[in-house]
């Protein structure tokens, strides 16, 4: 697990709903039982600032970072897709997007990473399409400096249409397939953990599965049911996920307010 991505589940699952800020200690305790050390951690801060998802603050119990609002669009879009709070419904249209202007070969993958992210499929190098229009999606390419035209398209041939196009876009067969996985990598680490264990234990084992599970969001684009196959995998999984991640949140919020009380505590009693 690297940190800055830790970084990110940290601020995205527990962080955005306490003011979505918190002092460098906190930061450091709370990825500590993900084996991350303070250096990694530290490294990881000053990287998100320079790339603006975090800025520096003062807060009671000494230096701190915020997310910025670039990162609460990006923390609360994913959180949507996590928790699938929003309902998936299809107008029986593609968004469509083709880029014009060359993309540097160094570039290439992060634009494919940050596309994929929201939601499209590639069907050739220049091509990419979506089952709904990606709100980020323009200030993205601007800000890469990626030349395009985006269309609405239907297909001809309707649903089964559509579906051929799905499956030039994503490799269902592979999505599915990582689903069963993950299942069976996280039932027997999850299975130990119980309502006896310790609030860190608990706090560590939700943090790996959300972790494990947030990256379905660079390779699942949550199409509508109309697209899918039938016995999707993806269902069972959610179901795995959900069920353990509602079990496991008390003793991990219990867990998170213990750090961030704890540096709290020490600031109140240098300040005396």
């Amino acid at each position: 697990m690297q940190a800055r991505s830790a970084l990110f589940d940290l601020y995205g699952d527990h962080l955005r709903a306490r003011g979505g800020r918190a002092p460098v200690a906190a930061l450091v305790r709370l990825l500590a039982p993900l084996g991350i050390a303070p250096p990694a951690v530290r490294t990881a801060v000053s990287r998100m600032v320079r790339q603006g998802w975090l800025d520096p603050c003062r807060l009671e119990s000494g230096p701190g970072y915020s997310i910025t609002p670039k990162a609460a669009r990006r923390l609360d879009e994913a959180a949507a897709r996590i928790y699938r709070t929003g309902r998936i419904s299809w107008d029986g249209r593609f968004d469509l997007l083709v880029l014009e202007s060359p993309v540097a070969r160094r570039d290439r993958q992060r634009l494919s990473a940050n596309l994929t992210f929201l939601g499209y499929g590639a069907l050739d190098e220049c091509t990419w399409v979506a089952t709904r229009p990606g709100e980020e999606v323009d200030v993205l390419l601007d800000e890469a400096g990626v030349r395009y035209e985006r269309f609405t398209a239907a297909h001809a041939a309707g649903t089964p249409g559509a579906m051929g196009v799905v499956r030039r876009a994503w490799d269902l067969a592979e999505i599915g397939r990582a689903y069963e996985q993950f299942v069976a990598e996280q039932r027997p680490l999850l299975t130990g953990v119980t309502g006896r264990s310790p609030d860190e234990e608990a706090y560590a084992a939700r943090f790996r599965l959300v972790h494990a599970w947030r990256t379905f969001l660079f390779r699942d684009p949550q199409l509508p049911p109309a697209l899918l196959p039938e016995r999707w995998p993806g269902i069972a999984a959610a179901g795995f996920f959900d069920r353990h991640a509602a079990r496991l949140r008390p003793a991990a919020d219990r867990y998170v307010e213990q750090c961030i009380d704890t540096g709290n505590r020490i600031a109140r009693q240098k300040g005396r």
